[in-house]
C-alpha cells in the first residue's frame, strides 16, 4: 500500500543513545503487564502485541543513561500509558460513550494521593492497577513539589481524551492553536518530561519549576514530540482509527495543503520548536538562575533535565523508526535480543550507525533559523489591506464615555505620565493631543457597556497605564537594548502591589518615576476590596503582562523574529488580554467555583477570544509596528517569516486564524459550557455568573473591534504626524529620535556620528549614498 506521503528530512541534533539495560527492560515490562492484567483477557492486548510495541526499546532510547531498576520504572510506566490510550479506544472511543469514559476518568486521580499513609482504593481494571503500582513505586524519592506537577500532567493526559472523544463525535478537526494545546495534554509529553526529572535524578527546584524558560523547555519539547508522532501516525490514525487530533490533517484542513506539503509545513514546525528550545536553553536559564541564586548543584540539576529532554527527543525519533505501531517505510530492524545482562552493545545498536545517512542539520533547518534572525526593521509596507471582521457580538457603548474621557486625559496629567521622567532620556512618549487620539476610554466602553462611572474610568487608567508601558519599554530601553536596566525597573513594580497591605517592606516603598506612581494608584483603588488570594491572582497577571514585555525586549536584542507557537502564547500576555480577564474573573468569584475558571474548557474560551482580539490587533498595527517602530512582534510578520510568504498571504492565513478562533469560542459556548456545567453540577446562579462572563468576553471583542476602527494610533495619517513624514518619531527640541532608524537618518544627514554609537549589528550600517538597510528576504 502506498504511502500518504514520505518522511521529511528531520532536523536532529542530538545522537540517539541506547542504554545497556535494554534487555532487562523489556523482561521485567512484560511480566509486569502481566501481572497487572494488560495482556490475554484484557481485552485489548496479547503478548505479541506488546513485543511488536517494544516500549522497552523506546525507554531505552529516551533514558540512555538510566540504571537498571530505573529503567525497569520508566519502561512500566509508558507501558501503562500506552495500554491506557488503547484500552480507552477500545472501551470508549470506539462506542462514543463519553457518559462511561468521564465515570472511568474521575476514579483515577484517587491512585495518585500526594501522601501514600491515606492509601487508595481497591482498583477494578488494569489500568488502575498499574496506576496504583507505579505510584507507590515513583514518588517516594521525589518532593510534594514534583508530586503536584506529576499528577496533574497525569490528570491531564487522562482527562483530556475526553476532549478527543467529544471531536471523535462531532466530526470535527481543531483548528492548529487549539490543536497545539490541547495535544500537549492529550499527548502526554508535558507527564513525559515529569519522568525526565525522576530518572535522570534531576528535579527541578520548585522555586523556578513554573518560570517562563521552564515552561517553554517543556512545552517546545513535548510539541517536538508530538509533532514528530503526527508524522509517523497520520497513516495508522486517520486510515484505521478514525481520529481527527493530527498535526497533518490539522493543517491540510486549516491552509488547504495537499498531504506531502502540510507533512513538510508539521515538520518545519518540529524544527521551529527544537530551535525554540535551543535559543531558550542558551538565553533564558543563565539569567534565570541568577535572579533566583540557585547554587551550582541546583545548576547542574537543572542542566541535566534538558540533557534529559534532548536525549528523550533523540531517543523518540530513534524508536518511531523501528515500531511497527507507525509509518516508517517497513522501519529499521530492532536492535536484536542480546543474552539477559549483556552490557556490551555493537556501534550499530547506539543508533550512530545511521547519522551519515541522516544529518543532523539539514538545509530546511537552516533556512528557517537563519530567516528568523534577518529581520530589517524600519522597511516600508504601507497600509495593510483588512479583511471583513464579521464579528457576530453587538456593540454597546457606556453611557458615561464623554466623563472617562476627561477624567483619563486628567489623571495622566497627574500621575505625569504625560511628561519627560527625571534623568531617562527619551521618556517623553506621550502628550495630551496623543493620549486624546488613542482614545482608550472608547474601548473601555465597549468592554463594560453596563458599569459605573466610576468603574468606566477606573478600567480607563488601566488601559492608560498598560499601554504607556507598552510603548515606554522600546522607546526607552530598546533604543539602547538595556535589559538589565529594563529588568531592574519591571521588578520594582511588584513593589506598588501589595497582596497583604500591612507588609512593612511593600507599605514603605515609594514611587520613583510616573510609571511607579500611577500603579500604585491603581492598584490601590482596584485591590483593597479584594481579599489576598484574589488580589494574589491579580498581581499575578499584571505580573505576566510585565514579564512579557521583558520577553519583546529580549528578542529585540537578539533582532529575532518569535517562533510562531511561542509568539502566540505570549501574545496574550503582551496584549494584557489575561489581565482584563483576569478581572472578569475576580467579579465572578463568589459564585462559581475557582476549578471551574481552571477547567481546560474555560481556558479554551478565554484563550480563543484572547487570540481574535491580538491578531485582530496584529492585522490594524502591522504598519504602525514594522514601518513606523521597526518591531518584530506581529503575527504578520511571524507567518511572513515562517511560511516564506508575502505580507498579503500572511494578512489572509491570520484572517483565517481569527475566523477559527473565533468559530471555537461559538463553538465552546454552544456545546462544551453546558457540559462543563453539569459536569460541575453548578446551580442556577453559578450558572447565571458563567453566562455572565462570556457576555463580559462578547463585550470585549466587540469594543476591542470599535476601538480599533475609531481610535487614531493605527491610522497612517496620523502615525506619519506622531512619527514623522519620513517614518522618523518627533520628540523633543535636541533630543535624538527614538530607535535605529532615526539613528540611521541623523547618521546620513550628516549629524555628529562620534555622538551617535550605532548599537546595532553591522549587517545594518548604511552603505555611504543610500538612507535605509537593505530589506531582509
Amino acid at each position: 500500500m502506498t504511502q500518504p506521503f514520505e518522511l521529511p528530512d528531520f532536523y536532529l541534533p542530538y545522537p540517539a543513545r541506547l542504554n545497556p539495560h535494554l534487555e532487562g527492560a523489556r523482561l521485567h515490562s512484560k511480566q509486569w503487564a502481566r501481572r497487572m492484567g494488560m495482556l490475554e483477557g484484557s481485552g485489548v492486548w496479547t503478548e505479541a502485541d506488546l513485543d511488536a510495541h517494544d516500549y522497552g526499546l523506546l525507554c531505552a532510547y529516551t533514558h540512555p543513561d538510566a540504571s537498571a531498576a530505573e529503567l525497569d520504572l520508566v519502561t512500566d510506566w509508558y507501558v501503562w500509558v500506552f495500554f491506557f490510550d488503547d484500552h480507552f479506544l477500545e472501551t470508549f472511543k470506539r462506542s462514543q460513550d463519553r457518559a462511561g469514559g468521564k465515570a472511568y476518568l474521575d476514579r483515577l486521580p484517587a491512585f495518585m494521593p500526594m501522601d501514600l499513609a491515606v492509601g487508595m482504593p481497591e482498583p477494578a481494571n488494569p489500568v488502575e492497577a498499574g496506576l496504583a503500582d507505579l505510584w507507590a513505586r515513583t514518588v517516594p524519592s521525589m518532593s510534594m513539589d514534583w508530586r503536584a506537577r506529576f499528577a496533574e500532567s497525569t490528570e491531564n493526559l487522562l482527562n483530556e481524551s475526553l476532549w478527543e472523544l467529544s471531536n471523535i463525535n462531532e466530526g470535527r478537526i481543531p483548528n492548529p492553536v487549539e490543536y497545539i494545546e490541547m495535544r500537549r495534554k492529550v499527548g502526554g509529553a508535558p507527564w513525559s518530561a515529569g519522568l525526565v526529572e525522576h530518572a535522570a535524578g534531576a528535579e527541578v527546584p520548585a522555586v523556578i519549576a513554573g518560570s517562563r524558560p521552564m515552561r517553554v523547555l517543556r512545552d517546545a519539547f513535548s510539541d517536538g514530540v508530538h509533532l514528530r508522532n503526527d508524522l509517523f501516525s497520520y497513516e495508522r490514525e486517520t486510515g484505521t482509527e478514525g481520529e481527527l487530533s493530527n498535526g497533518v490533517l490539522v493543517l491540510e484542513t486549516f491552509l488547504g495543503y495537499d498531504t506531502q506539503r502540510a507533512a513538510d509545513a508539521v515538520n518545519d514546525l518540529l524544527t521551529s520548536r527544537l530551535q525554540q528550545f535551543e535559543n531558550t536553553a542558551l538565553t533564558e536559564l543563565p539569567p534565570l538562575f541568577a535572579e533566583h541564586g540557585l547554587d551550582p548543584a541546583s545548576c547542574a540539576k537543572v542542566l541535566g533535565y534538558v540533557k534529559g529532554l534532548q536525549d528523550w527527543q533523540a531517543g523518540g525519533h530513534e524508536w518511531h523508526m523501528r515500531s511497527s505501531r507507525y509509518m516508517n517505510g517497513g522501519g529499521r530492524p530492532a536492535p536484536a535480543r542480546l543474552p539477559f545482562g549483556l552490557t556490551e552493545l555493537p556501534l550499530a545498536d547506539l543508533g550512530l550507525s545511521a547519522l551519515a545517512a541522516r544529518p543532523p542539520v539539514t538545509a530546511a533547518s537552516e533556512t528557517l533559523r537563519a530567516r528568523s534572525f534577518a529581520f530589517a526593521p524600519y522597511r516600508k509596507v504601507g497600509p495593510t489591506p483588512l479583511p471583513e471582521f464579521e464579528l457576530p457580538f453587538a456593540l454597546r457603548l457606556n453611557p458615561h464615555l464623554d466623563e472617562a474621557r476627561r477624567s483619563t486625559l486628567t489623571w495622566a496629567r497627574r500621575m505625569g505620565l504625560l511628561s519627560a521622567q527625571p534623568g531617562e532620556p527619551m521618556s517623553e512618549i506621550w502628550d495630551g493631543e496623543k493620549l486624546s487620539g488613542f482614545d482608550f476610554p472608547l474601548c473601555m466602553a465597549g468592554l463594560n457597556p453596563d458599569g459605573s462611572p466610576g468603574e468606566l474610568e477606573l478600567g480607563s487608567h488601566w488601559l492608560t497605564w498598560g499601554t504607556y508601558w507598552d510603548d515606554l519599554l522600546p522607546a526607552v530601553y530598546g533604543s539602547r537594548r538595556d535589559y538589565a536596566t529594563a529588568k531592574a525597573a519591571t521588578d520594582r513594580l511588584s513593589l506598588f502591589m501589595p497582596v497583604e497591605p500591612a507588609d512593612a517592606a511593600l507599605g514603605a516603598a515609594t514611587p520613583l518615576t510616573a510609571l511607579e506612581r500611577a500603579l500604585a494608584d491603581l492598584w490601590e483603588r482596584t485591590a483593597a476590596p479584594m481579599d489576598p488570594s484574589a488580589r494574589a491572582d491579580f498581581r499575578a497577571a499584571i505580573e505576566d503582562m510585565l514579564g512579557a514585555g521583558l520577553w519583546e525586549l529580549a528578542n529585540h536584542i537578539q533582532n529575532r523574529v518569535p517562533d510562531p507557537v511561542d509568539y502566540l502564547e505570549m501574545r496574550r500576555k503582551t496584549f494584557g488580554s489575561e489581565l482584563t480577564a483576569s478581572l472578569a474573573r475576580l467579579r465572578r468569584a463568589r459564585r462559581v467555583p475557582p476549578e471551574v475558571f481552571r477547567a481546560g474548557t474555560m481556558r479554551s474560551l478565554d484563550n480563543a477570544a484572547m487570540d481574535y482580539a491580538c491578531l485582530l490587533n496584529d492585522l490594524f498595527s502591522y504598519q504602525k509596528e514594522i514601518e513606523f517602530e521597526g518591531d518584530r512582534h506581529n503575527c504578520v510578520l511571524v507567518v511572513q517569516h515562517f511560511l516564506g510568504c508575502d505580507r498579503d498571504q500572511a494578512v489572509a492565513i491570520v484572517s483565517d486564524l481569527m475566523n477559527s478562533r473565533l468559530s471555537q469560542f461559538q463553538h465552546v459556548v454552544a456545546a462544551e459550557l453546558p457540559v462543563l456545567c453539569d459536569d460541575f453540577a453548578l446551580d442556577d446562579e453559578a450558572r447565571e455568573a458563567v453566562d455572565g462572563y462570556v457576555r463580559h468576553m462578547q463585550n470585549w471583542l466587540a469594543g476591542i473591534l470599535n476601538w480599533h476602527r475609531g481610535c487614531d494610533r493605527y491610522d497612517e495619517a496620523a502615525l506619519r504626524k506622531r512619527y514623522g513624514a519620513t517614518g522618523i518619531a518627533q520628540t523633543a527640541p535636541g533630543r535624538l529620535p527614538l530607535g535605529p532608524r532615526a539613528i540611521l537618518a541623523e547618521w546620513n544627514h550628516g549629524a555628529s556620528r562620534a555622538d551617535t554609537p550605532w548599537p546595532y549589528p553591522q549587517a545594518l550600517l548604511p552603505v555611504p549614498g543610500h538612507s535605509t538597510p537593505s530589506a531582509a528576504p
